[in-house]
């Protein structure tokens, strides 16, 4: 299997669309790899990326497609849906008229992974039925909350629920199973997806409280995902403590990556290398590829995704 890093985002948007590196049934793209608010960053007027929007990030989301049935997913519907579809058309345009979209899945109710939605109403694109698979409290929320119940109303989007550890048929060749893990469960529970095809495994949990408590909800351990899984897309929300000024961050559970790292480090390098790291706050230095904590990652045997990036799923 192929993972071909990304085009720079100015670059895959202007340039016309690209086969895939191999001749592959099923591919994943990643259309974001921030943190919910992306970056630059409400309220941060230091961020590099006000002077120079190349260093921009959209939030957190990828799209697997069935290049044999014509079919596009969508994993999350961020606030930056707009440019990553336009994205997702470039490197993968869609057979037919409108939006192009098969099914959204959506992790949980947090602005970063749901509010999307609103752009399929119809002040936007006036979406005609797209499936969107969450949850029974998450479908609840959609259905009783406005402005998301008007899309369910006008049959904008059609509300799929779903049930922890049960399968969906999402195509012929795409198999998604949400998994519960622990997190902030305001409004919705929270979800990581694996996406199987007939040949991989792959596991996309952008949010999540703590590898333990996820572990000792579930009776496995994160080595041992990676062992029974080809590929996973992790929370890397921050890098390590100390990274918010003035905040303490012993209270904001999240995976640092600089302990996932070292949660993994006894796995060999072919292991290791599955793990790509995603759902990056603007703070976490991983966002700019020329970092010192970017090389680091790479030194460890890991990745860290980038929007743009492609990886067959299924040759």
């Amino acid at each position: 299997m192929q993972f071909t890093r990304g085009l720079l985002a100015l670059v895959i948007l202007i340039a016309p669309a690209l086969a895939p590196a191999e001749e592959c049934e099923v591919e994943l793209f990643v259309l974001g790899a921030g943190q919910d608010a992306g970056a630059p960053h409400i309220g941060y007027p230091d961020d590099p990326a006000w002077a120079d929007p190349a260093l921009g990030q959209t939030a957190t989301s990828i799209a697997v497609v069935d290049h044999v049935a014509g079919e596009r997913f969508l994993f999350e519907a961020t606030p930056h849906v707009t440019r990553q579809l336009q994205l997702l058309d470039t490197l993968a345009p869609a057979d037919g008229p409108g939006l192009g979209l098969d099914g959204v899945f959506l992790t949980h109710a947090h602005i970063g992974h749901y509010a999307g939605l609103m752009y399929f109403g119809r002040e936007g694109a006036g979406a005609d039925g797209i499936p969107v698979f969450v949850m029974p409290r998450f479908a609840a929320f959609l259905q009783g909350n406005g402005p998301w119940s008007q899309l369910v109303k006008l049959e904008n989007i059609v509300i799929q629920p779903l049930a922890a550890e049960t399968p969906v048929q999402a195509s012929k060749g795409i198999h998604v199973t949400p998994l519960t893990v622990p997190h902030r469960d305001e409004f919705s529970e929270t979800v990581g997806f694996v996406i199987v095809t007939n040949a991989s495994k792959t596991l996309f949990l952008p949010d999540l409280d703590s590898w333990d408590e996820w572990a000792q909800a579930s009776g496995i351990d994160l080595a041992t995902r990676v062992v029974e899984l080809d590929h996973l897309f992790v929370d890397a929300t921050f890098f390590q403590d100390g990274e918010l000024t003035g905040r303490d961050m012993s209270e904001i559970p999240h995976p640092r990556v600089k302990d996932t790292m070292e949660r993994l480090s006894g796995l060999s390098p072919e292991l290791r290398q599955k793990v790509r790291f995603i759902h990056y706050n603007h703070t976490n230095p991983i966002r700019f590829p020329a970092s010192p904590e970017s090389a680091l990652v790479s030194a460890r045997g890991f990745d860290v995704a980038r929007a743009g990036d492609r990886l067959c799923l299924a040759p």
